[in-house]
């Protein structure tokens, strides 16, 4: 455990508590509402001297005058922190006889496991019959975050509105914990400013003192919203995990995605053969279970179907096949030892190999095979009475076959080809189900959306296809192609045009990712490559990406009326805080930006920060509460950001509040325009705990207005009613 302490982090904290403590107590005190204590005695308090300096209690060890009570099992190293065991309720007492003084709050640093969430209470104590509030030690006070420490600052108000005598302070469990050490140090009672205490003793109330940091918000159901779409809240197939992982149907996800690399080369009708691509050896593999599987779960939990069609032209033919069997392929860089062997496809120093025909793992698979899937599928919805299949996407970062399926396509795709499959594909679907959704090309990235692999290929002129094509982005000149067509043919066999995203300045995918701040705070901020025109990607990239803006115009110029789909994304570090702020700044963005769908890849870790971004949107409060399904606009000053929504009656409104700063609280001042007198105010806050959303006390607010604190690193929603 000592490794944990990290001894230089703690020292360096001694001096920050005092200057902290104004980053809560700042614009008013903490009011004591919801905060009930047994009745007491109304004998006026004694006067009490007025202190000028901090009253340590516990640094580094027990201050002289001080005694520890406690119950809990616990050591007090000498200069190190105090390490307790909470569990079976255990608690922390820390007396000191006669103590005097008047007191603003009590600050400490506490460094607990994640795994405890907001566990931990504090109350006052005191011989007789005065009872003092027992208090929730949540995201609430805590005004910083260090690393693994959280610095707490709770004010007097909370702790002892009455302002009566007490002895003692108690730091206990409040529910049960395991058996894992909590560390506390920089124990101290904050006074009273000389002013404050000439206050308190004159009958005023308690006054906060310091600066803080403000933001302003607002939110203007005076202006323009839209309707939200509910498929932004999409997730996808996990093809490892799809039986395990119970906790995707908690997310409040509205749409799964069937797709990936393995989804090119599915075989409808063998019903669980794929062939794993270069992701693992171009192996053909059997399935736990199949796409007819995958949509009667989603249908079970009452989530919609987005089903990847491959227009690949191949599919695996077998369960078996591997398309560099080590037999014909040796020697290879790295082999697969399941039989029959396989290899990667590339030698030694790792030149590709040369494949063999495609037939070696793969059955053709032309536009009528596809088209008969397509049927099969619409006959069973009849039966049913529904729809299974809310929307077909034509296969998976065809840009990329060449190195994804280089063993039946080694050729990188060309402008033409996938113009020429899209057509004869997504012609066949519409035919079988005229009227299906139909989303594509489905490309990976910032280089696709502008040139084809062809582009980049070896031994070509860079950019030879594209010049070929009058020097027209691939995207743009995608769109005007399918706009002639339909024009031509009176087919549309495009409704949704869907592309993927992912940062590009080394962020992390899934729950990798580093930590370090500078990443935390990249990380965040590239989620701008969404929406900002001034915000220049962080990358090799080095411009403004600006996704959606810049697909809206590629829309509206060459072939107007096609919705939007974020087929894939994701920020890395989803276990992390910034990796939950991350995904949080971005389903708000993707609400107010109004696109048709959104995935992430593939879906959160049960209580992770990203699973509880998903929730804030979704079902904050486990009893359904959720954002609403009309985009309020909204505003937030620099380091915050604000989404809001209102429900069909406009009484209902919903904001979904995001503090990036990993240090310090916001005062947030809210001012709502146009949206009628603030009739109730919810509050709910996230800082990182795994038991997710916890209630937290409203702050002042009048008929058009809220004070909020927003607690460093947080997701903060107000679930307002208006009148």
């Amino acid at each position: 455990m000592e490794n944990d302490v990290k001894r230089a982090r703690w020292k360096a904290g001694a001096v920050l508590i005092g200057a902290l403590t104004g980053a809560l107590l700042a614009g008013g005190a903490v009011a004591a509402r919801g905060l009930e204590a047994e009745p007491a005695a109304k004998a006026p308090a004694p006067a009490k001297p007025v202190l000028t300096a901090p009253v340590t209690v516990y640094d580094g060890g027990l201050s002289a005058d001080w005694k520890d009570i406690g119950w809990a099992p616990r050591e007090l190293p000498r200069a190190a922190p105090a390490r307790l065991r909470l569990f079976n309720r255990g608690g922390w007492i820390l007396y000191r006889p006669k103590l005097e003084g008047a007191f603003d709050a009590l600050s400490f640093r506490m460094h607990s496991p994640e795994s405890f969430g907001d566990f931990l209470e504090v109350h006052l104590d005191a011989p007789g019959a005065i009872v003092f509030p027992h208090v929730p030690v949540t995201a609430r006070y805590v005004v910083r975050k260090d690393g693994e420490w959280s610095d707490v600052v709770i004010p007097m108000e909370a702790l002892n509105p009455r302002n009566a005598p007490f002895d003692r302070m108690v730091l206990r469990a409040g529910k049960d914990v395991g058996r894992d050490q909590v560390l506390f140090d920089k124990v101290t009672l904050i006074p009273l400013s000389p002013e404050a205490a000439a206050a308190r003793a004159a009958g005023g109330g308690m006054a906060g003192t310091g600066p803080s940091r403000e933001a302003t918000l607002s939110i203007d159901c005076a202006a323009p919203g839209h309707r939200i779409s509910p498929l932004i809240y999409g997730i996808a197939l996990d093809g490892n995990r799809e039986t395990l992982d119970t906790h995707q149907w908690k997310l409040g996800a509205t749409i799964r995605r069937w797709g990936g690399n393995p989804t090119s080369r599915y075989n409808w009708k063998l019903g669980r053969a794929w062939n794993t691509a270069n992701d693992w050896f171009f192996r053909n593999v059997e399935l736990g279970f199949s796409a007819d599987d995958f949509l009667a779960s989603n249908r079970q939990h009452g989530v919609q179907s987005a089903l990847t069609l491959p227009m690949l032209g191949w599919v695996a033919k077998d369960t078996k096949s591997v398309g560099f069997p080590v037999g014909d392929y040796a020697p290879q860089q790295n082999l697969d030892a399941t039989e029959p062997a396989g290899g990667n496809g590339n030698s030694r120093d790792g030149t590709p190999l040369k494949p063999g025909p495609p037939s070696r793992t793969s059955v053709a698979a032309p536009p009528e095979f596809i088209a008969e899937w397509v049927r099969t599928l619409r006959d069973a919805d009849t039966k049913r009475g529904d729809r299974g299949v809310n929307m077909y996407i034509l296969d998976n970062e065809p840009n990329l076959w060449n190195s994804t399926h280089r063993d039946v396509h080694p050729e990188p795709t060309t402008y033409d080809e996938l113009l020429q499959r899209t057509v004869a594909y997504g012609s066949g679907v519409r035919k079988a189900d005229p009227e299906a959704v139909i989303a594509g090309p489905a490309e990976w990235g910032w280089t696709n959306y502008f040139w084809s692999a062809a582009d980049f290929a070896p031994g070509k002129l860079t950019h030879s296809d594209r010049r070929a094509h009058g020097d027209v982005p691939f995207l743009p000149w995608y769109l005007q192609q399918l706009r002639e067509h339909e024009k031509k043919t009176g087919v549309r066999v495009l409704d949704v045009l869907d592309v993927h995203f992912y940062p590009q300045s080394n962020v992390g995918l899934g729950i990798a990712g580093d930590t370090d701040a500078a990443t935390n705070a990249r990380r965040i901020r590239s989620t701008r490559a969404l929406w900002d025109p001034t915000y220049k990607d962080e990358s090799w990239i080095g411009e403004p990406i600006q996704l959606i803006p810049r697909l809206k115009q590629w829309i509206a110029e060459n072939y107007p009326g096609r919705g939007i789909s974020i087929g894939e994304y994701n920020f890395g570090a989803m276990k992390h805080m910034s990796g939950g702020l991350a995904q949080a700044e971005a389903l708000g963005r993707f609400a107010e930006q109004g696109i048709t769908s959104a995935f992430f890849w593939q879906y959160p870790l049960e209580n992770s920060p990203t699973f509880w971004a998903f929730r804030a949107y979704r079902d904050f409060d486990g009893h359904g509460g959720r954002f609403q399904d009309t985009y309020v606009p909204a505003a937030a000053s620099e380091g915050t950001s604000v989404f809001a929504s209102r429900d069909a009656s406009g009484k209902k409104l919903v904001a979904v509040v995001l503090n990036f700063d990993p240090e310090q609280a916001a005062q947030a001042q809210l001012e709502l325009k146009g949206c009628g007198a603030l009739d109730t105010v919810r509050v709910l806050g996230f800082s990182g705990a795994p038991t997710g959303f916890s209630e937290q006390p409203a702050g002042p607010h009048a008929e058009h207005s809220l004070a909020q604190r927003l607690p460093p690193y947080s997701i903060t929603v107000l679930d307002l009613t208006v009148k």
